[in-house]
C-alpha cells in the first residue's frame, strides 16, 4: 500500500474508533508511545487510553480536512498530519484541531502509533 493510501486507512480507522469506542484505541499504542494532548505529556498505552476515556464528553463526531504524510527514518516509520474538526454531542459549533501521529512498523507488518501531538485551534 502507498504511503498516501495507509495513511488515510490510519486516520479513517483511528477516528472512527475514538468516536465509537475510545477503549479500543490501546492496541495502536505500546508502553514506548507518548501523547501530547493541548500540552499535557502522557506515556504508555493504558495511560493514554485512560486520558482519552476521561475526556469530558462521551459522544463526538471527526470530519477531516486535511491528510498529509511523509516518510519518516530507514525504518519505515511514516509522519501523519491530520487537520479537520471535531463536533461535540450537545454543542452548535464545531472545534478545529490538528494532530500528528508518527507511526512506526511492527514486526507483523502493521504500525503502531509511538508519537501522537493533539492541538485545538483557536481562532
Amino acid at each position: 500500500m502507498d504511503p498516501d493510501n495507509l495513511a488515510k486507512a490510519f486516520v479513517d480507522h483511528y477516528y472512527s474508533t475514538f468516536d465509537n469506542n475510545r477503549q479500543s484505541l490501546a492496541g495502536l499504542y505500546q508502553d514506548a508511545s507518548m501523547l501530547t494532548f493541548e500540552g499535557q505529556k502522557i506515556q504508555g498505552a493504558s495511560n493514554i487510553v485512560a486520558k482519552l476515556t476521561s475526556l469530558p464528553f462521551q459522544q463526538c463526531h471527526h470530519s477531516i480536512s486535511t491528510v498529509d504524510c511523509q516518510p519518516s527514518g530507514a525504518s519505515g516509520g511514516m509522519l501523519v498530519f491530520v487537520s479537520g474538526s471535531l463536533q461535540l454531542a450537545g454543542e452548535q459549533h464545531t472545534l478545529k484541531f490538528s494532530q500528528m501521529f508518527h507511526l512506526m512498523p511492527t514486526p507483523q507488518a502493521s504500525y503502531y502509533v509511538l508519537n501522537d501531538i493533539f492541538r485545538l485551534n483557536y481562532a
